[in-house]
């Protein structure tokens, strides 16, 4: 198993290796155009960074203070290795210590079932954000 490192962070300390990540994945790879995929919530929001034993950054995450997952991004070499559903982890109990009781995102449809994995269920019918086809999915938290 590859070694790596996650960390929680916010994004006045850490946009530049969170902003590498997601502009990698999101803008680089996927297309969402760049102006959509900054956003006021960032400053707001808690964000989880992963690193590789070198200190790379390889993958991310948010948590919006309505209890809300997004920009969670791996990058491709680091796909299949454990990175999603360890930051994963890590922000269902950051949401569980505060009292959230449910977790909410929007996954891309060839995601879903990453989430569902990790006990997300899928509401509603499939829709379009950023050019790209998405599923409202949430989690009900003990």
């Amino acid at each position: 198993m590859a070694a790596f490192t996650i960390g929680e962070t916010d994004w006045a300390r850490d946009a530049v290796r969170l902003g590498a990540v997601r502009r990698a994945v999101f803008i680089d790879e996927q297309g969402v155009p760049e102006a959509l995929e900054w956003d006021e919530y960032d400053a707001v929001s808690t964000h989880w960074l992963a690193l590789a034993e070198d200190g790379s950054p390889i993958g991310c995450a948010r948590l919006l203070p309505d209890g809300h997952l997004g920009r969670m991004a791996v990058l491709p070499a680091w796909r299949g290795r454990g990175v999603g559903r360890a930051l994963l982890d890590r922000i269902l109990c950051a949401a569980q210590a505060r009292g959230q009781a449910v977790l909410r995102l929007s996954a891309q449809t060839h995601a879903a079932g990453f989430y569902v994995r990790a006990g997300f269920v899928a509401e509603g019918a499939e829709y379009e954000e950023a050019g790209i086809p998405h599923v409202a999915m949430q989690r009900v938290l003990a």
